[in-house]
C-alpha cells in the first residue's frame, strides 16, 4: 500500500519480472500518482485516506489474491534500500545536519542507520506536515502515537509509524519539525522559483522545516532529501 513512490517502484519492478502487482492507494490520491502505477500496469485498489481502511483493505486483497506483501516502510529490506538515498547524499558534501521527511518513516529511519554509520556527527532531523504530525507526538512522548485523521495537502506522509521505524527514530531524531501547509507551499514554490525543481508537498516539507523558526540549530550545512516530483504542472502553475 502506498500514495506515491513505493506503489511506483512496486509496480515498476514486478511489471519486469512479469508479476502481477496490486496496490492499495487511498481514494484521494493525486491523478498524476494513479495515472503512474496505472502506466506500469499494476491492479489497484482503492480505499478510505484511514490507517484502518488501508489495512483492512490490504488484508482482503490478499485473502483474495495470494499476493505476498510488500511493505513501503515497516520492512529491514525496504529501510535499508532507502538509507541508500543518505549514503549518496553524505558522498556528496560535508554535512551537519540532514532534515528529511517522515510518513512511515521507511527512508528517515534508513537515513539514520546510514547516517550513524559512516558520518555519526551529523544532527539528524524528520519534517512532518502540522496536519499529520503522530511522529512528532511519538517522540514528544516517547510513546507510539497512531495517525488517526490527517489533514494535509502532503498525501505522501500520512501513514502512521511502524513497529521497525519507530525505535529508530526514537534513538536517533534530535527533533521533529512541524509545518503548516502554507510553509509546504512556499517552499514548492521557492523550489521551482530558485532552482526550477518541480517538487511535490510531501518532498518540500524538508524545505520548509529548514526555512522554519522551529529550526534551531547551529547547523552552517544542512541536507535535505526531496523526496518526489509527483505534481500536477497545470494545476501547480494556475496557484
Amino acid at each position: 500500500h502506498s500514495s506515491g513512490n513505493h506503489a511506483q517502484a512496486l509496480a515498476l519492478a514486478a511489471q519486469m519480472r512479469g508479476i502481477a502487482a496490486h496496490i492499495v492507494m487511498p481514494d484521494n490520491v493525486a491523478p498524476i500518482k494513479l495515472n503512474a502505477v496505472e502506466g506500469y500496469g499494476a491492479a489497484i485498489t482503492l480505499c478510505e485516506p484511514t490507517l484502518k481502511a488501508r489495512e483492512a483493505t490490504l488484508a482482503e486483497l490478499q485473502r483474495e489474491s495470494g499476493a505476498v506483501l510488500v511493505h513501503p516502510y515497516d520492512d529491514a529490506r525496504i529501510i535499508a534500500g532507502q538509507g541508500t538515498a543518505a549514503l549518496e547524499l553524505l558522498a556528496q558534501a560535508k554535512l551537519d545536519a540532514i532534515i528529511t521527511p517522515i510518513g512511515g518513516g521507511g527512508l528517515l529511519s534508513g537515513t539514520c542507520i546510514a547516517t550513524r554509520g559512516t558520518a555519526p556527527e551529523v544532527v539528524l532531523y524528520g519534517a512532518e506536515p502540522a496536519g499529520a504530525d503522530d511522529a512528532a507526538q511519538s517522540l514528544a512522548s516517547g510513546e507510539l502515537v497512531p495517525q488517526l485523521a490527517p489533514d494535509t495537502i502532503c498525501d505522501g506522509l500520512l501513514s502512521s509509524l511502524g513497529k521497525l521505524t519507530w525505535p529508530i527514530l526514537r534513538d536517533h531524531l534530535a527533533a521533529i519539525i512541524t509545518v503548516d501547509d502554507d510553509a509546504v507551499r512556499q517552499a514548492m514554490r521557492l523550489l521551482w522559483e530558485q532552482l526550477e525543481l518541480l517538487i511535490e508537498p510531501s518532498g518540500a516539507v524538508g524545505l520548509a522545516a529548514a526555512l522554519s523558526p522551529s529550526f534551531q540549530s547551529d547547523a552552517q550545512r544542512v541536507g535535505i532529501i526531496l523526496t518526489g516530483g509527483n505534481v500536477d504542472s497545470a494545476k501547480f502553475f494556475q496557484q
